[in-house]
């Protein structure tokens, strides 16, 4: 039978038949004198194969494993790893489906702001937020925007890092006292005043200890790991997440940042 013959027996098209012999997985028939091939019955049985198994959600070069000689994978064990992989799948879109959930309900309530979606792990600090935002005379600070940005970071890092998780723990636990925000966005007003001074404005002092004193206990063991990892080979203040962090900063309020770090690691060794 020709190509067009066989393509149509095995539900395909010519150019699939094609692509299929420049891949080995359809061995290219013998010719015909006038040059055309001359496919047989095993050519469409072979052809089959392929459909079905790539139908199944195989690869071609798992096709090709399994279409090969005794060297090649088996069937069964192609399968395997195929199901293994679907079932993968299957929790990762139920993993989404409960985020989704999360941020519908975010949407309800007007919880999510511009720097969202954020996990409904963070949906009660972020709401907070919001909560004491919507009280202000005037717009929210700059600075309590870029803190919802770092957030976001810490989010994503939590997925995979116990550290990033122990982090936005101890954030949302001192965010929920009364008045614990109200006395934040104190603190981000102050910080919003440092963009436009020099760093040794007295304003820079009065913003450090207004921040350290803000700074949770349980955010100081989580500074300290810093301040040692930096001892041993560059601080992780001025590297990867917190130096693109501190990019944004101007000098003012980075020396302010700093040095309520500072305060609150003399603080713990007391």
């Amino acid at each position: 039978m020709r190509i067009g013959e066989l393509a149509a027996l095995a539900g395909v098209t010519t150019r699939t038949v094609r692509h299929y012999h420049h891949l080995g997985l359809l061995p290219e028939p013998e010719r015909l004198a006038n040059g055309y091939r001359e496919y047989r019955l095993r050519d469409a049985v072979t052809l089959a194969r392929v459909r079905r198994l790539t139908e199944l959600g195989l690869g071609l070069s798992e096709v090709r494993d399994v279409l090969a000689d005794d060297a090649g994978r088996e069937l069964r064990e192609v399968l395997g790893e195929l199901d293994a992989d679907l079932a993968r799948q299957e929790e990762e879109i139920r993993r989404r489906r409960k985020r989704l959930e999360g941020l519908l309900r975010q949407v309800e309530k007007g919880h999510l702001p511009d720097e969202g979606p954020y996990s409904e792990q963070l949906t009660a600090l972020v709401g907070e937020m919001q909560r004491v935002s919507a009280t202000l005379p005037g717009p929210e600070p700059a600075m309590a925007v870029k803190e919802r940005e770092m957030l976001s970071v810490l989010e994503m890092a939590a997925g995979s890092s116990e550290e990033g998780e122990r982090m936005i723990s101890v954030l949302q636990e001192a965010a929920m006292p009364p008045g614990a925000m109200e006395r934040a966005y104190e603190v981000y007003a102050l910080l919003d005043e440092l963009a436009g001074v020099e760093p040794g404005d007295p304003r820079v002092e009065e913003a450090a200890r207004a921040l350290a004193a803000c700074v949770p206990d349980g955010l100081t063991e989580e500074l300290r790991r810093a301040e040692q990892e930096g001892k041993a080979g560059g601080s992780r203040l001025d590297t990867g997440f917190l130096g693109s962090y501190f990019a944004g900063f101007a000098p003012a309020q980075e020396e302010a940042v700093r040095w309520a770090t500072r305060m609150v690691l003399e603080r713990d060794r007391e």
